[in-house]
């Protein structure tokens, strides 16, 4: 049985610098930060892991995901904790339906763990003298100013034209009753190279999310600011989702900001798609819950993240015996709220009228315990990179009474949470 070696820090810290320089610092070739309810979590470098594609997930049964969770725990680490990511395609194979070639989830359980709140920084190891390197790293002076950013043009006609006829379609199919809702998304290229970890950085310090990650796993690179969680469970077994549906811009108080969130209430469209969600979320999780525990907590409350602001509410149960983390996390993904109503047909609409799959956009990004707790944030409001090609991404609902011009405009205040914090990688000269 692999055991961590621990080093407390007790102190004055600011966690989120403190995480951007042990991300950026080249100490792990892969990493994971995940901040959730003010302390931040670094997973730096593979200990163990789990990478599922579509032919995996088939072979592991009617509850893959339990499956998976297995192959974690007889892993032979004392009090792990696993981070990574899930596609949005995972949906697809967990739905038996055709899921694109290549890794769906990834998940690692790290060699290297680090906490950190403002009052105390927890290093985990199992390689004892990797809690000296990131002892250092941590105490080092704060970085007082992010990195300027090179804000990113995300309204282009071209790209408009063709996500106004893709909404106009979706329209016109649920005009006909073939779904309920759909949301519709578009890519943004970034023209220049990206420095993801000053991005964070920037990003973060202008967002309020409710989760926000930056991670380099697999291939995969993204840093985001997340509006909601896919799944919250708690260790002994309460789970809980946090849809939010119905959007406004938001520019940070004011006049224009309360008559905008008034309209955002009582908006007709706004107000069914929400609920429409709400409803969806009660019925995964009444699949999975203790009879007569699933119950909504908070219903339309306003909740501003970042440029926009939401409707949202808290949806929660508790787990049926027998059932697991796991088992919560594949009932309710992917979000409602990135996917559609009913979930099904929303898949073939996403599958006919975007031109990518989408990857890690409204996929998960997420950290699970030996416990039983997990926690999954939706990805969304997000930077993604792989090799040379950076690009933003956002979508909006569409139902019955949506018009293509006011979707195209929510992607534009979505991308807003992110667009203007791009921070531009700058190479070093070569010596000469």
């Amino acid at each position: 049985m692999r055991q961590y070696h621990e080093l407390r820090i007790p102190g004055r810290f600011d966690p989120m610098a403190a995480v951007v320089r042990l991300a950026g610092s080249g100490l792990f070739e892969d990493h994971v930060v995940y901040e959730r309810e003010g302390r931040w979590w670094l997973a730096g470098d593979r200990l163990a892991e789990v990478v599922a594609d579509a032919r995996s997930l088939r072979a592991g049964g009617d509850r893959p995901l339990e499956a998976v969770r297995a192959r974690l725990a007889d892993a032979g680490v004392a009090g792990w904790n696993a981070f990574g990511w899930a596609a949005f395609e995972l949906a697809y194979a967990l739905a038996g339906r055709p899921a694109p070639d290549g890794p769906l989830l990834h998940l690692f359980i790290p060699r290297t763990e680090v906490r950190l709140s403002t009052d105390a920084v927890l290093i985990r190891s199992v390689d004892e003298e990797r809690l000296a390197q990131v002892r250092e790293l941590v105490c080092a002076p704060a970085l007082e100013v992010p990195d300027e950013a090179t804000p990113v043009d995300t309204r282009h006609e071209a790209g408009r034209d063709a996500y106004q006829t893709a909404v106009a379609k979706a329209v016109a199919d649920i005009r006909t009753g073939l779904l309920g809702k759909v949301i519709l998304s578009r890519a943004v290229d970034v023209p220049f190279e990206v420095d993801l970890p000053s991005t964070y950085l920037r990003g973060r310090r202008n967002n309020t999310p409710a989760r926000s990650f930056l991670l380099d796993l697999g291939g995969r690179q993204a840093a985001g600011f997340s509006p909601e969680t896919v799944a919250e469970v708690t260790a002994d077994g309460h789970v809980c989702t946090q849809p939010l549906a119905g959007t406004r811009a938001f520019t940070g108080g004011g006049a224009a900001d309360d008559a905008r969130r008034q309209e955002l209430v009582t908006d007709p469209k706004e107000v069914f798609e929400h609920a429409a969600s709400v409803k969806l979320a009660c019925d995964e999780l009444t699949g999975i819950c203790e009879p007569g525990s699933v119950a909504v907590s908070e219903f339309m409350a306003v909740k501003e993240r970042g440029s926009v602001q939401h409707l949202g509410s808290r949806v929660g149960g508790r787990l049926a015996e027998g059932r697991s983390a796991f088992d919560a996390f594949a009932a309710l993904f992917p979000a409602i709220t990135a996917s559609g109503i009913p979930k099904a047909p929303a898949y073939d609409r996403i599958t006919a009228l975007e031109d990518t799959p989408r990857d890690l956009y409204a996929g998960a990004v997420l950290m699970a315990s030996d416990d039983g707790a997990l926690d999954a944030a939706l990805v969304l409001r997000a930077i993604y990179r792989s090799g040379e090609r950076a690009w933003l991404r956002a979508g909006a609902g569409v139902v019955a009474d949506s018009t293509p011009e006011r979707e195209y405009e929510e992607t534009c205040e979505k991308l807003g949470s992110v667009a203007p914090h791009v921070v531009r990688r700058v190479r070093e000269k070569a010596a000469v």
